[in-house]
């Protein structure tokens, strides 16, 4: 017998039921202990949102960071979603002889998940792992323990402004995304589809109601709080070394992401369960 089949028989001699239990329970126990810190941390995130100081200049930064350099992904994105929902939607119902149709499923489906989700998840890519990264690269330089040698709190100069203005700027960037999303559907319908411009537009409107529209943004302002806590998050709790920054950048953008999908369905049936 060979030493590799020595220690394999050594291994399995070894193993018994209790070792993946035990590794069961740390998978949980790691699961709670980092769900209860993200909690912490967030609700303190908040606290220190609606308390003073405030630092004006820097929430004015992030709105502009946040909210208008975010504008072209997500406008290009809305743009050619809405694009792409007309064809299908055509393709689909000209089965049925419903095509008819399309203009409502278009506006429908941009307003309540499409644009929400879609801008939720590009800022995400873009946001969340720029905040990650820089208040991890800050983290990794102890730049954050000189701003509390210097009485600054960091939850003030660093969490909340960037908190605040993507809870803030994300639902006017879904509105914009909406008008985007439902021109792009415009134009496939009537320059390709051959629908008439005044047919589509009083289909688009006929069954469109406020609730569609608000629904979207309130889901819009939810996860501009997902993207960047997660991204403040992993950031602020980033290791040491390069490596530790990149990993703090993969986890915000995986973690807001993942977030972003199930707190989605949990709004949509909230909003329209039973309806």
């Amino acid at each position: 017998m060979s030493i590799a089949d020595e220690q394999k028989q050594e291994v399995i001699h070894h193993w018994s039921p209790l070792d993946g239990l035990q590794k069961l329970g740390h998978t949980f126990l790691n699961f709670f202990s980092g769900a209860g810190r993200l909690f912490l941390f967030a609700m303190q995130s908040i606290y220190h949102c609606f308390s003073p100081p405030f630092f004006g200049r820097l929430l004015i930064r992030q709105l502009l960071d946040i909210g208008y350099y975010s504008l072209p992904v997500v406008g290009m994105t809305t743009l050619f979603t809405g694009m792409v929902l007309a064809l299908q939607s055509y393709t689909g119902f000209s089965r049925f002889s419903a095509e008819g149709a399309v203009a409502t499923v278009v506006v429908l489906s941009v307003t309540r998940e499409l644009a929400p989700v879609l801008a939720g998840l590009m800022v995400a890519g873009r946001i969340g792992a720029s905040i990650a990264a820089e208040i991890g690269t800050m983290r990794v330089t102890e730049q954050i323990d000189a701003l509390t040698t210097l009485s600054t709190n960091p939850f003030k100069y660093l969490v909340a402004p960037r908190i605040l203005a993507g809870t803030l700027m994300l639902p006017a960037l879904v509105l914009i995304g909406d008008v985007i999303g439902v021109f792009g559907g415009y134009l496939v319908g009537v320059y390709k589809l051959g629908f008439g411009p005044e047919n589509y537009l009083h289909k688009t409107w006929e069954y469109l109601t406020a609730t569609d529209v608000t629904s979207g943004l309130w889901k819009a302002a939810a996860f501009g709080f997902i993207v960047t806590l997660m991204g403040c998050y992993n950031g602020y709790h980033s290791q040491r070394g390069a490596q530790g920054v990149g990993a703090a950048t993969t986890n915000a953008v995986v973690s807001a992401s993942i977030l972003i999908l199930v707190v989605n369905y949990f709004l949509t049936q909230f909003f329209f369960a039973g309806k």
